[in-house]
C-alpha cells in the first residue's frame, strides 16, 4: 500500500503531519499530485475548534498540482498536465448545481440542495495539505494552468480569489460605485481587487494594520483607513457626504465588522458578507431602519468549477490583477505544523503562506 504525508485533523488545537493510503482513484475521480497548497482562514476555524470536522480528515482546499491518475469515464485531460481545482468542487449535475447555486450542491444522486455542500475538500473528503488530493467528479473541476503561469501566481485562484472576486460580484458593484471593504486579509484584498475590477471608482479599505493597508492601495483602494487611528464609520460618513457607500462587503466573520458595515450602507445599498461567522451574530434595528431601509444583505460561498477558474486564470494571465505579493512565506509540507501556528498567530505579517512537498 502507497502511504503519503498529509496534515490531519486530530481534535481542536491540533493538527498534525500524519502517514495516510495514497486514495484509490474511481470512476469520474482524478488522483491530483500537490505542488503547492496553503492555509486559509476556515483552516484555523477548523483547528480551534469553531467548526467541526471528523477527527482523522486530511485538511485543507486550495491545490495546484499535476494529474497522477484519471478515473474511468474521465476524459479531455492527460497525465501530468498541470491544473487547478476550486476549493468548491460542485458535481455539476444536481439540482443546486442546475439552478446556478454550484457552492450549495448536493451532490449527483442525492437530488437535493445542501448548504455549503459543495465544499468537499478539507470537510467532508480528505483535502489538499498533502502529497495528493482525490477530485471527485473530475470533469467538472479540473482546469489546466497555462504554461507561463507559476504556481504561486495562480494559488490564489481556487479560494481566495474566487471568494473575493465574489463579494464584489454578488454585491452589484456598478460602474462610479462607492465602494468599502472592512478587513484587508487575503480575502478582503482579493475582494478590493474584485471591486476595481467591477468598475467601482472610490473604494475604501479599512483594517488595523498599515502593511495590509499598503498592499491594499496597490490591489485597487483609493482610501484607507486604519480602525486604530480613526473611527472608521465618521470617516466613511464624512468622505460620502453623510451618503454612505452602494456596496459594503464584511471579509473577516465578526460581529462589529458585520455591524460597521451596515452602519455606513446607504438605503438601497448592498451588504455583500464574505466572512465565517462563529457564534451568534445579531441583525440592531437601527442600523437597517426598522428593517425599511431596501437595503440588501447577501452571502456568498466561494463559487468554484472549471468554469469559474478558468475565467480567474484569465485574470491572472491578463496581468489585471497581480497576487503574488499576497504570498509571504513559503513552507515545506513536512513543516507544516510550523507554518500552522505562524499563520494561526498571524505572527510575522503573513498574508498566506506557499505550502511545498
Amino acid at each position: 500500500m502507497r502511504t503519503m504525508k498529509a496534515a490531519v485533523f486530530v481534535k481542536p488545537g491540533q493538527i498534525v503531519l500524519d502517514e495516510k493510503p495514497v486514495p484509490e482513484v474511481g470512476p469520474g475521480q482524478a488522483l491530483v499530485k500537490i505542488t503547492t497548497t496553503t492555509i486559509c482562514g476556515t483552516d484555523v476555524h477548523i483547528l480551534k475548534g469553531e467548526y467541526p470536522v471528523k477527527p482523522g480528515l486530511t485538511i485543507g482546499h486550495e491545490p495546484v498540482g499535476v494529474i497522477a491518475e484519471l478515473g474511468v469515464g474521465v476524459t479531455g485531460y492527460q497525465l501530468g498536465q498541470r491544473v487547478i481545482v476550486g476549493a468548491i468542487t460542485p458535481c455539476g449535475q444536481c439540482y443546486a448545481c442546475l439552478d446556478n447555486h454550484s457552492s450549495q450542491c448536493g451532490g449527483h444522486g442525492t437530488g437535493g440542495w445542501k448548504a455549503i455542500g459543495g465544499w468537499k475538500f478539507g470537510n467532508t473528503i480528505d483535502g489538499t495539505q498533502a502529497e495528493y488530493v482525490l477530485v471527485p467528479d473530475a470533469v467538472a473541476n479540473l482546469e489546466p494552468i497555462p504554461d507561463d503561469l507559476t504556481d504561486e501566481q495562480v494559488l490564489m485562484c481556487p479560494d481566495i480569489m474566487s471568494t473575493g472576486f465574489s463579494g464584489a460580484e454578488n454585491g452589484k458593484v456598478k460602474i462610479g460605485d462607492t465602494v468599502v471593504i472592512f478587513a484587508q486579509g487575503p480575502i478582503g484584498l482579493c475582494a478590493t481587487a474584485g471591486a476595481k475590477l467591477r468598475g467601482a471608482t472610490r473604494i475604501i479599505a479599512v483594517d488595523g494594520i498599515n502593511e495590509r493597508l499598503a498592499i491594499s492601495r496597490r490591489m485597487g483602494a483609493d482610501v484607507t483607513i486604519n480602525f486604530r487611528e480613526k473611527d472608521p464609520i465618521e470617516e466613511i460618513m464624512k468622505i460620502t457626504d453623510g451618503k454612505g457607500v452602494d456596496v459594503a462587503i464584511e471579509a473577516l466573520g465578526t460581529q462589529q465588522t458585520f455591524e460597521s458595515c451596515l452602519r455606513v450602507l446607504k438605503p438601497g445599498g448592498v451588504l455583500s458578507s464574505l466572512g465565517v461567522y462563529s457564534g451568534k451574530l445579531t441583525l440592531p434595528a437601527d442600523t437597517i431602519a426598522a428593517g425599511l431601509a431596501d437595503q440588501t444583505i447577501i452571502t456568498t460561498l466561494c463559487p468554484g468549477g472549471k468554469e469559474r477558474m478558468r475565467r480567474l486564470l484569465n485574470v491572472v494571465a491578463s496581468g489585471r490583477v497581480d497576487l503574488k505579493p499576497l504570498v509571504t512565506h513559503r513552507f515545506k509540507l513536512d513543516d507544516i505544523e510550523a507554518a500552522y501556528d505562524l499563520f494561526a498567530n498571524q505572527r510575522d505579517g503573513v498574508l498566506k503562506i506557499a505550502i511545498t512537498p
